[in-house]
């Protein structure tokens, strides 16, 4: 028997975007899913797709409750109410590619965690880069953000195995925290390396501003308190590799305004992918000297 994979979409002001996300949903190779819309706005999405010829009985619709709550609370709406076996996060401004429900349904048969590689476009949905390509394989907590460099809410997960609600109290990061929630009781993910997953880079997102940064710096500074201070548990070396990840990724992010005056298009992802291979090498020659 075939899981049902409950894909998670909070939408607020998404009518722009919510047509393409829903469409690349209806795609999937993988039949046995249900997209639930959280409207965190007020607008009724059912009828809005409907009025666009898009009505299909997989299709659902929540509601926030609020205006502008955000897209941790109206997830959390979701998962409060869901009872599907497996659960995916798509932005309201994302796309899937055809295959991934159907490969990450076979990856959560074995694993509780399961990621994907990115394809990351502009609004126009041309290429930019891909984030975390590479061969498909298991990664510790320890080593997934070394991978998966930015952008969490792509995971897919067994609520069996593992599960969590997303934290209200913090303005950025609340993808990485809830992963953290999920490793818990998960000890190794798996990734696919394909990039099965469009993650749009919006115009107002391209690069962080003075504001996004600083919650960024605030949140990063957060979860690295908490992992010191043992607060998600996480399997052996868990703990010390998501920590050195946002040691170096905190230095990023006071670092990048003066790689923006350099390149006012530069993406976050470009000034940190350096970083981390200079500091793998760095841990690998300490490595070699402990060794010899």
């Amino acid at each position: 028997m075939s899981e049902t994979i409950a894909v998670i979409t909070p939408a607020y002001k998404a009518e722009d975007t919510i047509i393409a996300t829903v469409r690349s949903v209806l795609a999937q190779t993988y039949p046995h899913w249900q997209l639930v819309i959280v409207s965190d706005d007020g607008t009724d999405y059912a009828a809005f797709l409907a009025g666009h010829g898009i009505v299909d009985g997989r299709i659902g619709q929540l509601s926030s409750g609020r205006i502008g709550g955000g897209a941790s609370a109206a997830r959390n709406v979701a998962l409060e109410q869901l009872d599907s076996a497996y659960a995916a996060i798509l932005d309201a401004d994302d796309r899937l590619k055809p295959q991934k429900l159907e490969r990450v349904a076979a990856a959560l048969a074995q694993y509780g965690i399961v990621s994907t590689a990115l394809d990351v476009m502009d609004e126009g949905f041309a290429h930019l880069r891909d984030i975390a390509a590479g061969p498909d394989r298991a990664l510790g907590p320890g080593e997934h953000k070394w991978v998966n460099l930015s952008m969490d809410s792509m995971i897919a997960w067994d609520r069996a195995k593992a599960d969590g609600r997303y934290d209200l109290t913090m303005s950025n990061m609340t993808d990485l925290e809830f992963l953290l929630q999920l490793y818990r009781t998960v000890p190794a993910s798996f990734h696919l390396g394909t990039p099965l997953h469009d993650y749009v880079k919006r115009a107002g997102s391209m690069s962080n501003g003075a504001k996004t940064t600083a919650g960024m710096i605030a949140s990063k500074t957060t979860l690295l308190e908490r992992l010191e201070r043992g607060h998600y548990r996480l399997a052996p070396g868990g703990v010390e590799g998501m920590a050195g990840f946002l040691r170096v990724s905190l230095q990023a992010e006071r670092d990048f305004f003066a790689a923006l005056r350099q390149n006012s298009r530069a993406l976050f992802e470009d000034h940190l992918e350096p970083r981390l291979a200079l500091e793998n090498r760095a841990q690998r020659k300490i490595i070699i000297q402990i060794n010899d």
